[in-house]
C-alpha cells in the first residue's frame, strides 16, 4: 500500500506539471514549453502503471510504458472523423494527441527514462540505507 501511493502522489505530481507546462508554457524556455508536456506524459503513463502493478520489475514496466505511448502515438496517424471527434475534446487531446510527430517518439522514451530514475532511486532496496 505504501508503494501505491508513492506512485500516487508521484503521478498526481506529474500531471500538475504537465498541466502546468501546457498553461504556462508562454513563460516557460521554447524548448522546455515545447517538449515538457510530452516528456512529463510519459513519465505519468509510466506512473500509471507503477500505480496499478507496484511489484513489476522496473524494466517490464518501462517496456508497457513505452508501447503505450508509442502506440498513442502511432494512432495519431488515424484521423477519422469519430476520433477527431473525441480529440476535439479537452481530455481527447490530453490522452489522444492531435498529430504524429517523431519528436514525441523522443520525449516519451525521455520520460519514460526519467520516470525510471525516480522509481529506482525511490523504491531501490537498500538505496535509502546506503545514502545515511
Amino acid at each position: 500500500m505504501k508503494r501505491r501511493l508513492c506512485y500516487l502522489i508521484l503521478w498526481i505530481f506529474m500531471v500538475a506539471l504537465g498541466l502546468g507546462s501546457r498553461s504556462f508554457g508562454s513563460h516557460l524556455p521554447t524548448f522546455v514549453a515545447e517538449y515538457a508536456g510530452d516528456t512529463l506524459w510519459a513519465a505519468m503513463v509510466y506512473l500509471g502503471i507503477g500505480f496499478l502493478f507496484p511489484f513489476v520489475r522496473l524494466l517490464r514496466k518501462a517496456l508497457a510504458a513505452l508501447l503505450f505511448s508509442y502506440c498513442i502515438e502511432i494512432s495519431q496517424l488515424y484521423q477519422a472523423g469519430w476520433i477527431n471527434a473525441i480529440r476535439g475534446t479537452t481530455l481527447g487531446a490530453l490522452v489522444l494527441g492531435h498529430g504524429f510527430l517523431w519528436s514525441d517518439m523522443v520525449c516519451y522514451t525521455v520520460g519514460v527514462g526519467l520516470a525510471v530514475l525516480i522509481d529506482f532511486y525511490t523504491f531501490a532496496p537498500g538505496f535509502n540505507a546506503r545514502r545515511k
